[in-house]
């Protein structure tokens, strides 16, 4: 069983940034593609970034929304999500997310949430003054 732990959430001031990190406890991203989607409240859960396997190329992909504002990045094994510019529509609960090792994407990391089997509880970011 994949247990994915996100952390990193907090509150932070219109402008700001945060970084958010995704980890798996005894074992390593790497083989995994892995998303970030996020649920406003009252709103469904989207996905807003995804990276592909390391083996694949490692390449993102950025939802226009937080193109240019967010980074997704992969480090020792572990996702990270760095936030900046930040503003009040991007208050929700963000979760990491990750597909199975065996599974190749034609077309790349899936931006949809059903192309990833392991989700993590999700932290909270709250932007506001």
């Amino acid at each position: 069983q994949v247990q994915l732990v996100e952390s990193g959430g907090g509150l932070v001031q219109p402008g700001g940034s945060l970084k958010l990190s995704c980890s798996v406890s005894g074992s390593t991203l790497d083989a995994r593609a892995i998303s970030w989607s996020r649920q406003a409240p009252g709103k469904e859960r989207e996905v807003i970034l995804c990276i592909d396997k390391v083996r694949d190329g490692g390449h993102p992909w950025y939802k226009s929304s937080v193109k240019g504002r967010f980074t997704v990045s992969r480090d020792n094994g572990q996702i990270y999500l760095q936030m900046n510019d930040l503003t009040p529509d991007d208050t929700a609960i963000y979760y990491c997310a990750a597909d199975n090792p065996e599974t190749y994407h034609v077309n790349g990391c899936p931006t949809y949430g059903s192309g990833y089997h392991y989700w993590g509880r999700g932290t909270q970011v709250t932007v506001s003054s």
